[in-house]
C-alpha cells in the first residue's frame, strides 16, 4: 500500500476497536490492576499474536508496514475476530488499492430477470447505489419515491422518512445491520470522493449513524425475515436473500420472497 493509503488509517481504527472490546479475562490473561480504559493493551495483543510490540504499534498508527498472511491470521486469533472480521482484516492489510470509483451499470440480462419476477427485486453496486428495481419493489419498498440523488439503499433506509415508517419497530436493527455490512466495503474506498460524499450525507441525515459507525463493526451478508408495515397492504413478511452477479461480482441482486406463515 502507498504510504498515504487511507486503508492504513481504517486498519488502525479497526484494530483499536477490536482491541477495546476485549478484556484480559476474555483472552485468558490475569488482571493485575485496575485499568483506566477498557480493553486489552497493545502489548497484550502483540504478545498474544506472537509479534513485536513496536511492530504492532506501527500497524495501529497506520504506518507503512505489511504483515504476512500468518501474522494476519495470528492477529485474528488474538483479537477473537469472527470470520467476517478476519476477511476484513485481510482486505485492509492487502497490497494496492481500488481504482477510482465509477457507478456500475446493470447488464441487460439482470434487468430482464428482475422485471420477470413477481416479488420485490433490485440490484445494487459496491457503494450500495440502487441501479435497478422492478415494479413490485417500487410498490412495496417505495423506490420510485426517491429522487435521483437519493437512489442508494443506505440513504433510502437511513435518511428517507418512508423507510422508518415502513420498517416500524424493526427499522433500527435493519438499518444498523446495513451499516455494519457496508463498513467492510467502505474501508477499501475510504478516500474516494463518492464514498466521502455518501458518508457525509449519512452523518447529516441520520442521527443514529455515527453511534453505529464509530465501533467499526463488520458484518457478513445474511438472509433473514423482514416485517414491513405497508400503508395500503398492511403487514407484509418477506424472506430477504442476496446473490452476487456472475457478470460483475460488484453487483448484488436482492430478492424479497413473500412468507405467508411466519411467527
Amino acid at each position: 500500500m502507498p504510504a498515504d493509503d487511507p486503508k492504513r488509517r481504517e486498519l488502525g481504527d479497526f484494530l483499536r476497536a477490536r482491541r477495546g472490546r476485549l478484556s484480559p479475562e476474555t483472552v485468558g490473561l490475569a488482571r493485575h490492576r485496575r485499568r483506566r480504559t477498557p480493553g486489552l493493551r497493545r502489548e497484550e495483543v502483540a504478545e498474544l499474536a506472537g509479534i513485536g510490540v513496536d511492530w504492532y504499534i506501527r500497524l495501529e498508527q497506520g504506518r507503512p508496514v505489511t504483515p504476512s498472511a500468518g501474522t494476519v491470521d495470528a492477529l485474528a486469533r488474538a483479537l477473537h475476530l469472527s470470520e467476517a472480521e478476519h476477511q476484513h482484516l485481510r482486505a485492509l492489510t492487502g497490497g494496492g488499492g481500488p481504482r477510482a470509483f465509477r457507478t456500475e451499470v446493470a447488464p441487460p440480462a439482470l434487468l430482464r430477470l428482475i422485471e420477470s419476477l413477481t416479488q420485490p427485486a433490485y440490484i445494487v453496486g459496491r457503494r450500495r447505489d440502487l441501479l435497478a428495481w422492478n415494479a413490485e419493489a417500487a410498490e412495496v419498498l417505495g423506490f420510485d419515491l426517491l429522487e435521483p440523488e437519493e437512489r442508494n439503499i443506505l440513504l433510502a433506509m437511513l435518511v428517507h422518512p418512508h423507510s422508518r415508517a415502513l420498517f416500524g419497530v424493526g427499522w433500527e436493527a435493519e438499518a444498523r445491520r446495513m451499516v455494519e455490512q457496508f463498513r467492510a466495503t467502505h474501508d477499501l474506498w475510504a478516500s474516494d470522493p463518492a464514498f466521502v460524499d455518501l458518508l457525509a450525507r449519512l452523518r447529516a441525515g441520520c442521527p443514529e449513524f455515527e453511534t453505529w459507525w464509530e465501533p467499526h463493526e463488520v458484518r457478513a451478508p445474511t438472509a433473514g425475515l423482514k416485517r414491513l408495515h405497508h400503508p395500503r397492504r398492511g403487514e407484509l413478511v418477506f424472506e430477504h436473500t442476496s446473490f452476487q452477479a456472475s457478470d460483475d461480482p460488484n453487483l448484488k441482486l436482492v430478492i424479497y420472497t413473500p412468507v405467508t406463515d411466519a411467527s
